[in-house]
């Protein structure tokens, strides 16, 4: 298990590099990684439907079937520690009992408020078109994968988020529903190899207004 963590927010932040090289002999603990996914797991979520759902992709089976997949991003495939594919779940509703009721149970939200908010929220999105719920999943699908490379950096690794791949055929590669699970995006995760790139960000002043 990586014992180096870091504890200081701003480095945690500015010291975060878009990794493609790793250094292949670093694995990472399953134990690790879902301590990494659980830390992942507290970013924000749409009326708390929590949506995301991960794959992770650490064999040499399961990179075999990823590489074809990612033709543009072999070196992170073959590299990383792990590759982590992040989907959103079109059946998230289906949860929404199971995660209310915990809620009342651990005393983080009243009955009354739970037997009020849940037949609002089935109500509003059984009738949302598929588009919009889609896209409102999307949102949050972003905000645990933005979460989750910060947690990992936190725990000493890199990250480099993947959006060019496959993603009409992610899903079945794996024996997955590609009709309910949604893909987001693939993240590598492991031990860079080599220091990366800085890179420029438009100052504040240039993308924002105040009024």
């Amino acid at each position: 298990m990586n014992t180096t963590r870091i504890n200081d927010f701003q480095e945690i932040i500015t010291g975060r590099r878009s990794i493609r090289n790793y250094d292949p002999s670093i694995k990472i603990s399953k134990e690790e990684m879902t301590e990494i996914l659980q830390e992942a797991t507290l970013a924000p979520s749409s009326v708390n439907l929590q949506p995301w759902r991960f794959l992770v992709i650490d064999s040499a089976e399961g990179k075999e079937t990823l590489a074809p997949l990612a033709k543009f991003n072999q070196t992170q495939v073959k590299t990383s520690s792990a590759v982590i594919a992040v989907f959103v779940d079109m059946n998230s509703l289906d949860y929404a009992d199971e995660i209310y009721d915990e809620a009342v149970e651990k005393g983080y939200m009243p009955a009354e408020v739970r037997d009020r908010q849940l037949p609002s929220i089935k109500g509003l999105l059984d009738v949302m078109p598929a588009e919009q719920y889609k896209e409102m999943n999307l949102i949050d699908g972003g905000l645990v994968s933005m979460q989750l490379m910060l947690a990992a950096r936190a725990h000493g690794y890199d990250t480099n988020p993947i959006g060019g791949y496959e993603k009409d055929q992610i899903a079945e590669a794996y024996g997955m529903d590609k009709d309910r699970y949604y893909p987001v995006m693939l993240i590598s995760i492991g031990k860079a190899a080599d220091a990366g790139y800085k890179s420029v960000r438009l100052p504040v002043e240039k993308i924002t207004e105040w009024k």
